[in-house]
């Protein structure tokens, strides 16, 4: 049996595969393979390249899969969709299979690097950190809204939510002291729990010394670091900069025909949690530029005056981040431009 290429449909109990040889002709059928057999029906295998789509375990069966000395390919599932469609009515996990084990035969297609246990574990700080914050906000907004009901009406900003939240709190009827308070103090222990969560980020920029490379670059700070180095690594994927700065979404989508070249708004493609990090150091470089004379923030506020304050942070966002894949790719090499 010569196979070459095996697509597997990951799922929690039973999984599909489905691989071909070197003619494109199946020779390998399963359409439900139990989940404490998977490993074993892979390993039977001689090396070929084995493909996934990027979700929930792909990480975590790479890794083994790679173990046993196969080649894993990783691909975002909204390329393989047309594979899957193609020729073919309705969906089912055989189809998923075939349709991941042609995508990945695909010349030019694009694939999801494998992340570390390393890696992942650290991303995950990041993503219940975020977690924490959100459910922070909808917690502050609930308050608002209840006290509101009793003709209590409180800003956006945070600060002010939680003092005048305070200050009334005496005041409310029955029930309603009761829930206010209870609120106030889910607001106080997540507090809490998100300062431990900026420790952990602060203990991981200090253990690695890429992190304090990446923090030279301005509008770049511990979290963001942190977050670029769980998310790629030392970069290798990315051929340039330009093509890690439309992986972020940071670039105009375009929309040419003709000979008429067009361009629009970014296509805010990639990961919106590191993109928002990266605006957002933007954002705090353009506040810090006014009075200084260096040529970052000359820049900057010049950028800003020519387009406009938005314009200006997302082209100061993709900036951040080509440099960013520079420092990751480069090392010690890399130089901070004057």
């Amino acid at each position: 049996m010569s196979i070459l290429y095996v697509g597997i449909d990951l799922a929690k109990n039973v999984f599909a595969l489905h691989g071909v040889n070197d003619s494109g002709r199946p020779e390998l059928v399963r359409p439900a393979v139990p989940r404490d057999k998977l490993l074993g029906v892979v390993a039977s295998l001689p090396p070929c390249t084995i493909g996934m789509e990027a979700c929930s375990g792909a990480h975590h069966w790479a890794r083994q899969f790679m173990a046993l000395g196969h080649k894993v390919l990783l691909v975002a599932p909204k390329f393989v969709t047309p594979y899957r469609m193609s020729g073919k009515r309705g969906k089912n996990d055989a189809a998923d299979a075939a349709a991941i084990c042609e995508t990945i035969q695909r010349p030019q297609m694009r694939f999801v690097p494998v992340k570390s246990v390393e890696q992942q574990s650290r991303l995950m700080v990041h993503r219940a950190r975020q977690g924490f914050v959100e459910h922070r906000t909808a917690t502050l907004n609930r308050i608002r809204g209840l006290l509101s009901e009793f003709g209590i009406v409180l800003p956006l900003k945070a600060e002010t939510v939680r003092r005048r939240a305070h200050e009334c709190l005496e005041d409310l009827p029955g029930y309603a002291n009761t829930v206010i308070g209870d609120l106030l103090s889910e607001v106080t222990d997540l507090d809490e729990r998100i300062d431990q969560y900026n420790q952990h980020i602060k203990s991981m920029a200090r253990e690695d010394s890429r992190a304090a490379q990446l923090m030279k670059l301005s509008g770049v700070g511990e979290t963001t670091a942190t977050c670029l180095l769980a998310m790629i690594g030392n970069a290798h994927e990315f051929s340039n900069a330009r093509q890690f700065a439309a992986w972020l979404g940071l670039t105009p989508g375009q929309y040419s025909s003709g000979g008429k070249a067009r361009l629009g708004r970014i296509t805010k493609a990639g990961d919106a949690y590191l993109r928002t990090l990266l605006i957002l150091g933007a954002r705090s470089v353009l506040a810090c530029a006014k009075g200084k004379a260096d040529p970052i923030s000359r820049w900057a506020l010049a950028l800003q005056e020519r387009r406009d304050y938005w314009r200006a942070a997302v082209a100061i966002a993709a900036k951040n981040a080509r440099m960013a894949w520079a420092v990751l790719r480069r090392g010690e090499a890399f130089v901070l431009p004057a």
